[in-house]
């Protein structure tokens, strides 16, 4: 019996949990037992992916969870929001059998009270470690256990962050470690070398470090840029690449960046670059990739794609990236939030050109061996057909 799913994202970028979804929708909409249809809030480069794949989009409000969702007014008409939002969907999907729904990320709401409404079974996928704001930390063990039939997270930092003293998810909670493939052939020496020449400013003496994903207060990009400062001090031949933009409405935490690049007066070492669709052949042009996380990664899609394209790995060692990343042998992990250990590892990684290369080559073989897309699928697939459905 064909089974079709429903699932419910926050945004259509292309960050981590955008790419987890795009990845494990496309695998299970070519399984023959499965139907797939995917809520999206907004157009963006995720909904054109996942429409060039044949894949159904749906644009519709998925009721984010928000700061500004804990204000007085709007905790009085959320059940009211929450109501009007179901019924729109249902008349959306009317001629659709929904058999379950899977909300992909802790910060969408509408997928939960979706499937209570209507009687469908429920999947949440957690790709969160939420610390703040602690009516969130609070609230949220409640909901997940009550509204949903299976629990998936993403790593066991996740699951053992969110199921402490809340015993009772532990039952219906799955560890399915993320997984993704390199789809695209390895970018030529030619582009490599114009991309390390007019994009890095970066001649072939040098070593480019590159911390790729979101910009935002906790990613680490601020205790990289203090911490490269100091380096680069020491070592004419470094430069230091960000790439990524900042979430709707925090694009101040790139002027903040750019001013302290400036103020530091190292503008001709370290650069900015905006979200790149094409992330591969920029992975292929560093030489080190950098995840300084100030707070724990629930899982670190970005450690799996630096170890796929054979680069060295130097993080912080919280959360899920202890489960990524063996310290030395695929990179070295430092102390959170210490830039002066976060020194110590950079200096040791560039002075070992052996180092370099060794380290790159055993995380491409532990990529492939444990962070598979197919075993990600495949695990999936075995929790849809065990849901038994109405």
């Amino acid at each position: 019996m064909t089974k079709t799913i429903l699932y419910i994202h926050q945004a259509s970028e292309l960050y981590g949990s955008d790419k987890t979804l795009y990845y494990l929708v496309k695998g299970i909409n070519e399984h023959p037992n499965f139907n797939v249809i995917v809520v999206l809030p907004n157009d963006g480069p995720l909904k054109q992916l996942l429409e060039a794949s044949h894949i159904k989009v749906i644009i519709f409000p998925v009721i984010k969870v928000s700061r500004e969702m804990f204000a007085i007014r709007n905790i009085v008409i959320l059940p009211f929001t929450i109501i009007t939002a179901t019924k729109a969907l249902r008349k959306i999907l009317v001629n659709k059998k929904i058999d379950i729904v899977h909300s992909n990320t802790l910060a969408v709401l509408l997928g939960a009270f979706f499937a209570k409404r209507y009687r469908i079974k429920h999947i949440w996928h957690i790709h969160e470690i939420i610390k703040k704001p602690t009516i969130v930390r609070i609230l949220y063990p409640f909901l997940v256990n009550n509204l949903s039939y299976k629990v998936v997270f993403n790593s066991m930092a996740s699951k053992d962050f969110f199921c402490f003293k809340h015993h009772s998810i532990h039952k219906k909670a799955v560890v399915n470690l993320n997984g993704i493939d390199r789809d695209v052939p390895l970018t030529s020496i030619e582009d490599r070398n114009y991309i390390r020449k007019e994009i890095f400013n970066a001649d072939g003496k040098d070593i480019v470090l590159g911390l790729i994903g979101r910009i935002s207060k906790w990613k680490g990009q601020q205790l990289l840029l203090e911490s490269f400062h100091q380096i680069s001090q020491e070592f004419n031949n470094l430069k230091l690449m960000f790439v990524g933009s900042a979430p709707p409405n925090q694009e101040y935490l790139v002027e903040e960046l750019l001013i302290k690049i400036k103020r530091l007066d190292i503008e001709n070492e370290c650069k900015i670059i905006p979200f790149q669709n094409n992330i591969w052949s920029i992975w292929d042009s560093i030489d080190v990739a950098i995840i300084p996380s100030t707070d724990p990664e629930p899982f670190g899609l970005v450690a799996v794609e630096a170890m796929l394209a054979k680069k060295p790995v130097i993080a912080a060692k919280h959360g899920g990236l202890i489960e990524i990343i063996k310290d030395n042998e695929t990179g070295y992990f430092f102390k959170p939030n210490d830039t002066k250990d976060l020194q110590r590892v950079i200096k040791k990684l560039i002075l070992d050109q052996n180092k370099l290369q060794e380290f790159g080559v055993n995380g491409y073989k532990r990529a492939q061996l444990y962070f598979s897309l197919k075993k990600h699928i495949e695990e999936f697939i075995i929790i849809y057909q065990n849901t038994p459905t109405l």
